[in-house]
């Protein structure tokens, strides 16, 4: 039961454990004793290296582990016209910690003319695999879900409305862009859904004006205005979590309140989604998924260097299974290693061995990646 198309029997979400040495370098190059060609060089070297550890895995589509960047979505953000990055007074509240203190204001007008940092980054990835290169952004309710109208400019956006119209119109250039660069296989990273299975986050939306389920339409609405220009043959995919912070976590809640949205509004060729914990609910939600889609089952925790057992993840993968057909789902890690750079709190040998763990299963499951 091989696919030849993503997302593939043994995936993952992404993000990698940045290695020491890329540690160190960004470090100089933030203090002024290392230079931009200086830092782009050890990221060369060190993309190389965890290229080829995938190849050697045995995984069918590799990532250059957000090695680039520090966030999983700020310095795409960063990268539009009329975004720009920004210190804030507090970070973003996880379970027992926070992180840093920086967030993207809109200052003027969105605007994407064709040239984004990201798309490099995407070619360096793409000229130095045998593999299919996987690029990973963050969905569009990124710039506005975390702070929300707070961050968005008055004078350029009295009306939200707009700001929104022009947030897909920037969105839709920019996939775009990735595919006329040669991408093929794009995740959209979508926190924000997954974030109002809880409570307390929706309750949070209200207490500052929004209405969550005119939220939950409008970013259905936004992932496939980002969508809507690509060509045949390009797959997109989308991640969903509760969020990931050295091993923490923000919400909690199954997908029940947003499977309907979810598997029948948006219209993306397969989902990523955290189940490693019973913190993401059952698998009952899953009954709504279309029949040409594919669900990547995030059994396999990058919280912990703890490895599962095999009969475990079997175990659960019957579960599905009984839901979904085995055939329409595949397996995963739950989320990113390293989704912001100071990474989760396990060792890289922890990590080769959990996405070594994820490609066995799938081979002794599935027969075939």
């Amino acid at each position: 039961m091989a696919v030849t198309q993503p997302p593939f029997r043994a995936d993952h979400v992404g993000s990698l454990l940045r290695p020491p040495a890329l540690v160190t370098a960004r470090a100089d190059h933030a203090a002024g004793r290392l230079d931009a060609a200086g830092l782009k060089a050890v990221e060369d070297r060190e993309i190389e290296r965890i290229v080829a550890e995938q190849e050697y895995i045995g995984l069918k589509a590799v990532t250059d582990g957000e090695f680039r960047r520090a966030w999983w979505h700020l310095d795409f953000l960063a990268g539009f016209a009329g975004a720009e990055m920004v210190d804030l007074e507090q970070g973003v509240q996880f379970q027992g910690t926070k992180t840093r203190a920086q967030g993207v204001r809109v200052t003027g007008k969105l605007g994407f003319d064709g040239h984004h940092p990201m798309l490099a980054h995407f070619r360096f990835l793409a000229g130095h695999t045998t593999r299919l290169p996987k690029m990973t952004i963050p969905s569009p309710s990124a710039l506005y879900a975390r702070q929300g109208r707070a961050m968005i400019s008055q004078s350029a956006y009295p009306d939200l409305d707009a700001f929104f119209a022009d947030l897909a119109d920037v969105y839709r250039k920019a996939v775009r862009a990735f595919a006329d660069a040669g991408c093929r296989y794009l995740q959209l990273d979508e926190v924000y859904m997954a974030m109002w299975c809880d409570p307390r986050h929706r309750e949070m939306l209200r207490a500052r004006g929004d209405d969550p389920d005119r939220m939950l339409a409008l970013y259905a609405e936004l992932l496939n205005a980002a969508m809507a220009d690509i060509p045949a043959g390009m797959t997109i995919t989308m991640h969903l979590c509760r969020g990931n912070f050295r091993s923490t976590f923000m919400g909690t809640g199954g997908y029940e309140p947003i499977a309907a949205t979810l598997f029948d509004k948006v219209r993306v060729h397969g989902y990523f989604m955290e189940y490693d914990s019973e913190r993401a609910g059952g698998f009952e939600p899953l009954r709504f998924l279309h029949a040409d889609r594919r669900v990547v089952l995030g059994l396999v925790t990058t919280k912990s260097g703890a490895l599962e057992t095999k009969d475990e993840i079997k175990r659960r993968i019957e579960q599905a299974a009984a839901v979904v057909p085995l055939e329409r789902l595949c397996l995963s890690p739950q989320c990113g290693f390293a989704s912001t750079e100071e990474g989760n709190l396990l060792t890289e040998e922890e990590q080769w061995a959990k996405l070594r763990f994820v490609v066995d299963v799938a081979r002794e499951v599935w027969g075939e990646l």
